[in-house]
Formats: C-alpha cells, structure tokens, sequence
C-alpha cells in the first residue's frame, strides 16, 4: 500500500499529513511518498518528511506511484482511475467536483461527510478544524478592534468591555465564546438549537432565546431551516443584541444551502462605528448581505471580515489534527496486512464515501445534485 500526501493550492497553508502522522504509518509499513514542497507552509520541511521515512516526487510522481492520495482540497491535477482520495470537499455544494470523480472512475472520501457520530469524533476534521477557527476569529477581532476587550479601571478613568455576540454555538462559536470570555469580554450567544444553551452558558455566556425553534435532533448535530415566523421572531432579537454589541462573529451554516442571512442591513445600520464582524461562514454566501470571502468590506463604519480558512493562519497545529482525523480514518479502510479493505457495512466508510465504481454512491449528495 502506497499513500501519497499532495501539496495544496497556493491560498492554502496546511497539508495532509505532518512528518509526525507520516512515521505512524510507515511504522505499519506503509509506503509515504511525499509531492516535494508540501508541508512547508505548515513547518515541514522535505528534510522531515525523509527523516520521518517517507520518500518525495513531484505531483505526476505522486499520483502515479500511490494507491490513496491525500488532498484537503480538490487536486488541479487530473487524477487516473481506480485511485482513492480523501479530503475535504464539499460535494453537497460542488456537484461538478463529484461528477467528475464518478465519471473519472476514482473512490472518493469527502470526511465533511462523516455522520456526526460519537465513535465518529476522532476522525472529524469539521469539529478540529473549526475548533481553530473560532479560536482564530476572536484574535483576529481583537487586533482589529479598537477598544480594549476587558474591563479596565484606571486613574484616568474606566474602560468598559467589549460586548461579543456569537451567532452559531457549534464547536468555532463554543471555542469564541470560551477565547471572547478569557480576553475580558461580556459574550451574549444566538443558535436556532435550545440543547446548545447549557453549554453557552457553562462558558460564562448569556443564551439569547427564540421560541419556536425547528426540530434539528434529526440533523445530525447541523442546523436546519426554521419557518419564516421563527426566522421574524429571530430577527428582532439578534437586532436587539447586536445594537449593542461591539464585536459579532458569525458561524451559521446548513450543510449542502447557502448561508442564512442573520445580520440585515437595517442591523448594520444601528452597530457603532468601529465595530467588527468576523464572518466565517463566508464561503457559503456569508450571514450578511455584504459579506465577501477573502475580502474586508465596511459599511457605516463597520467592517466585515470574511473569511472561511481561518484554521489555515495556524497551519502546524491545524494541520497536525488533521493528520490525526486522516490516521483514524485510514484505520477504517486499511486492514493490519496494509491492504485497501472497503467494508461498506461500516456507517463511516459508507457515509463519507461519495463516488465509486464510476457512479455516486452517497444517497444524499445524489439527492441535491438531482434536486
């Protein structure tokens, strides 16, 4: 078995697999092999990867020597068939991807995919990489932002903390809320879930309530779409908190839709001026009308950073739990003799698989790209 690690695209800073993640699987004889260049954004160098037991090549030397390939984003590259590769990409939103996987004859893993299940938690890239992004989006605030964040009392007068409103509470809003409390900040939280409010609170933050959530318990830990009465209702009081915020980060995405707009216009228009909106769901559309992947735009004096891949600012450390998510996947479908062993009764392997045998397998990524 030969596992190939590819570099990604310019914009992105992480890898695959750290030298670190490399010699586990060369210890289970493996064979790593390394495109030249990979990790060094992340801190690897190719001296690493050597010393770590993997060997190096370029990208057609890598894709033609490795049964898997390992890419978090869609390789460039055409990629020849009967080959595996496990990344992150999306197919809920990019069908043309998963298309041309299916007609190129390749297995695809997308671990986006993964049911978000318990035995499912050490192989979820979603849950560590987000994990940094909201850490990463409350720094990113506090050096925009040009107030302190705590309270400070001092003998030229008292300072007063930042207010944060969170929108979303999954694992990037519980991370800002636990990063906005320990800066001295007073966080108030917004998420269409109730189960959530707990946990909001057990971090020192105040749970904003709307009744008449819609039922997510089905949805796998994911929000789902509310009624345009519940969306009325949530509306007004997001604007009522966020007149008075100073920073709002913003994490609400439904998996396969376009992001809700939860930050209207008319709410932009009541925020101070050099007040900061951290947009991370900006990918998908952005939580404001205004918002802009990759790019800051500002409105009345309020600036709206989006950006989606803020996990890629700490490329070592995003990167070394992503490599642990991949071991404990590639444990799935690697057997102890070291061969490839597809058991399509396990939930994960079935789950997160997308295209194999030249069709597309997973029932719900063939549903939207038909809807």
């Amino acid at each position: 078995m030969t596992i190939g690690v590819l570099k990604e695209p310019q914009e992105e800073s992480r890898v695959s697999l750290l030298p670190e993640a490399v010699a586990a699987l060369i210890k289970k004889e493996i064979t790593v092999i390394v495109e030249s260049g990979a990790g060094n954004k992340a801190y690897a160098s190719d001296q690493d990867y050597e010393a770590a037991g993997a060997s190096l090549g370029n990208r057609e030397t890598v894709i033609s020597a490795s049964d898997i390939l390992l890419s978090i984003h869609q390789p460039s590259a055409p990629i020849p068939s009967g080959k595996v590769l496990i990344g992150v990409y999306q197919p809920l939103s990019n069908g043309a991807i998963t298309q041309q996987a299916a007609q190129n004859g390749l297995t695809l893993f997308s671990l986006d995919m993964l049911p978000r299940t318990t035995r499912a938690q050490s192989m979820d890239v979603l849950s560590s990489q987000a994990n940094i992004a909201g850490y990463k989006a409350v720094l990113l605030a506090a050096s925009l932002y040009p107030r302190y964040f705590p309270m400070f009392m001092t003998a030229a007068g008292s300072i007063a903390p930042a207010k944060v409103l969170i929108l979303g509470a999954g694992v990037a809003g519980l991370q800002a809320i636990a990063t906005a409390k320990r800066l001295g900040a007073v966080v108030e939280v917004f998420d269409t879930r109730p189960a959530v409010k707990e946990e909001v609170m057990s971090l020192g933050a105040k749970f904003v309530e709307v009744e008449g959530a819609a039922d997510a318990t089905k949805a796998g830990g994911y929000a789902v779409e509310q009624s345009e009465e519940y969306k009325q209702a949530q509306q007004q009081r997001i604007s009522d908190s966020i007149a008075k915020a100073d920073i709002v980060i913003t994490t609400a995405q439904i998996p396969g839709k376009k992001a809700p707009v939860l930050i209207t216009e008319e709410m932009l228009n009541r925020m101070r001026a050099g007040a900061i909106i951290i947009d991370i769901a900006s990918a998908t559309g952005g939580n404001t009308p205004f918002t802009k992947n990759n790019e800051t735009i500002v409105r009345n004096g309020v600036s709206i950073i989006g950006n989606s891949n803020l996990q890629s600012t700490m490329p070592s450390d995003a990167s070394k739990l992503y490599g642990k998510n991949i071991l404990n996947f590639l444990g799935l479908i690697i057997n102890k003799e070291g061969a490839l062993n597809l058991n399509w009764e396990d939930d994960l392997v079935k789950g997160s698989c997308i295209t194999h045998g030249g069709e597309i397998v997973n029932e719900r990524v063939k549903t939207t790209i038909n809807s």
